[in-house]
């Protein structure tokens, strides 16, 4: 699975796409383990009670509702570090080892595992912008990095889960995610990038309309959002690597 993404370019691209924005561009474009971007997440009154009856009509009825009527919420933007610490960790030095090694949950384990847990649990879900993520193709036996986008080249608004680290020396807060991800063995395009013999993942990719209701849903229907993207709504390209260039004339 990835572990690089691009984040957007502009304000303007986030406020367009996401109706709330960074007051200023992350210092970061290309978002590696332990560098600081952010997520959106809900800033919400407490959500209504939906009975029984209504909430399996509403299941019934698609994504959209997640099995309750989406209440009004208000988006904001957290700055946070992609690389997740779980809030259990003891050190500082412990939170920076483990940070790399937490950029993804799996949807299957992600309420099992431990370093996820509690965030799944808690309801601690985000939408991460972003504008590509990269994969290696590895079918030509050499690692070939490749940037999977949008067709129509807009952003993403990839689904993930947030927690809060509290350094016990210091007393200082650090916000982390990880980005959430769904088995890709059929999908007809990322089946082809990853370890022979491993499972495919991929980022779960939300629909525009649905991310109010991904921040909103209930938790037991939290799970209906873990779909794949449709493969011909993506683009995959080969990143060129400067030392693989061949100079002008040297071989001509």
């Amino acid at each position: 699975m990835t572990a690089q993404y691009d984040n957007l370019a502009t304000l303007e691209s986030w406020n367009d796409s996401f109706k709330v924005s960074p007051h200023e561009l992350p210092g970061e474009r290309q978002m590696r383990a332990r560098r600081v971007s952010g997520f959106l997440r809900a800033r919400q009154a407490e959500l209504p009670v939906v009975p029984a009856q209504e909430a399996a009509s509403d299941a019934a009825s698609g994504i959209a509702d997640a099995g309750r009527k989406t209440a009004q919420i208000e988006r904001e933007w957290v700055s946070a570090q992609w690389g997740l610490v779980p809030r259990w960790v003891k050190s500082e030095k412990d939170a920076k080892l483990r940070a790399p090694k937490l950029l993804v949950a799996l949807n299957e384990t992600v309420s099992t595992t431990q370093a996820f847990r509690d965030a799944w649990l808690a309801g601690q879900r985000c939408v991460i912008p972003m504008q590509a993520f990269y994969v290696e193709d590895l079918r030509g036996g050499k690692p070939v990095p490749t940037r999977i986008a949008r067709v129509d080249g807009q952003p993403m608004g990839v689904a993930g889960v947030w927690e809060c680290w509290k350094d016990p020396q210091s007393g200082a807060e650090l916000l982390s995610y990880a980005i959430l991800t769904i088995n890709a063995n059929n999908h007809a395009l990322m089946r082809r990038y990853g370890h022979p013999g491993s499972d495919r993942r991929m980022p779960v990719i939300l629909g525009e309309g649905t991310y109010d209701a991904w921040l909103s849903a209930r938790q037991d229907k939290a799970r209906e959002f873990m779909r794949a993207y449709p493969a011909n709504w993506l683009l995959a390209n080969p990143v060129e690597n400067k030392k693989d260039k061949k100079p002008k004339g040297l071989f001509d």
